[in-house]
């Protein structure tokens, strides 16, 4: 079951979840995922990442987070997006945003 939030509403479902798992994709195509901290920030998801998630970022931008509910049943929430690493940090701007849960 997915529930659409809006790139509006975003900032305010994030307040639930402090931190996420950053999905890149590494230069054999498999999924390269990093547990981080976040921090919304003029319009974007701001993110500390390791050495070879900014290198699979600057080869392929486009990313998901997935932010997991602490509770079982509960909504997870999953943000894809365009990353960009700026000084050693990745900035990710939202292009569209699910809650999901399994069905019950």
């Amino acid at each position: 079951m997915s529930v659409v939030v809006t790139i509006d509403d975003l900032p305010n479902a994030l307040g639930d979840y402090p931190w996420g798992y950053l999905v890149t994709v590494s230069d054999d195509l498999r999924a390269h995922t990093l547990a981080v901290p976040t921090d919304w920030r003029a319009g974007a998801l701001h993110a500390s990442a390791g050495r070879s998630s900014r290198a699979n970022i600057a080869a392929r931008p486009n990313v998901t987070m997935v932010f997991p509910h602490p509770q079982p049943g509960g909504y997870s929430l999953i943000v894809d997006g365009a990353a960009a690493v700026v000084n050693d940090e990745v900035v990710l701007t939202p292009t569209d945003a699910v809650l999901h849960r399994p069905a019950l």
